[in-house]
């Protein structure tokens, strides 16, 4: 049996795992969905604006729904139904944490949001948890698949105790590798989607000059390079 954590930002698991709970960021998030009958008329890209604190966007989900997002108010925001509009502060779990913490143990072990809540100014959340599923299945693929740590001449003498045994310390090495190859790639997406958020809510009069005439091209340049990631392929046997 394998337990996987992913039970979300306020994971029991996590905390069982001995990971510290998630922060405050410091910045909340208003986000909505609104229909426009008639079309809306938006080219299919992301837009978004940001300075002075503050940070808006939307993107065209058809030719008639957008997604926003936001921190101040806006005219999308009046034509949301109230049930269409969450709110919620932003928080992530701190980077070093990770280093430190545990991962796995025995054979249970932490995944999604349970493990690298992070701000989504990266957009990457959702999208690490997909390689999360994807690493994990591998690792306890190549686990589960090896050969066995000694010959059984006679299968059917085997004990039942043995086998559950040998698959507990074979899950048990898998998790601890997946936590392995997990570890440092959480740290750099919680790490960098704060950086970036940082950047672009910030409304000092240096970081403001810095962003406008700097700091705007590298942002992207960071989002972009943590999109591109190598999962490692899936064998099947």
């Amino acid at each position: 049996m394998v337990v996987i954590g992913c039970d979300g930002v306020n994971s029991v698991v996590a905390n069982w795992l001995g990971l510290q709970k998630p922060v405050h960021s410091g910045r909340s998030a208003i986000r909505g969905f609104v229909k426009y009958p008639d079309g809306h008329g938006f080219q299919p890209t992301i837009h978004a604006y940001f300075g002075g604190g503050a940070r808006y966007g939307f993107l065209p989900c058809d030719d008639n729904c957008l997604y926003w997002f936001c921190t101040h108010n806006s005219s999308l925001q009046e034509r949301t139904q109230l049930d269409s509009i969450s709110f919620a502060p932003l928080k992530l779990r701190l980077p070093w944490n990770l280093l430190l913490g545990n991962i796995s143990k025995d054979n249970v072990c932490v995944a999604g949001d349970a493990l690298h809540p992070m701000t989504p100014d990266l957009g990457q959340g959702g999208c690490a948890a997909l390689e999360d599923s994807v690493v994990l299945a591998r690792c306890l693929a190549e686990a589960l698949m090896a050969k066995p740590r000694k010959e059984i001449d006679n299968e059917e003498e085997e004990e039942e105790e043995e086998e559950e045994e040998e698959e507990y310390k074979r899950i048990k090495k898998g998790l601890e590798k997946f936590g392995r190859e997990r570890r440092w790639r959480s740290f750099s997406l919680i790490s960098a989607a704060y950086l970036v958020g940082f950047i672009q809510e910030c409304d000092g009069k240096v970081m403001s000059f810095l962003r406008e005439k700097f700091l705007s091209r590298f942002s992207v340049g960071v989002a972009w390079k943590m999109a591109d990631f190598q999962c490692g392929e899936l064998k099947i046997s």
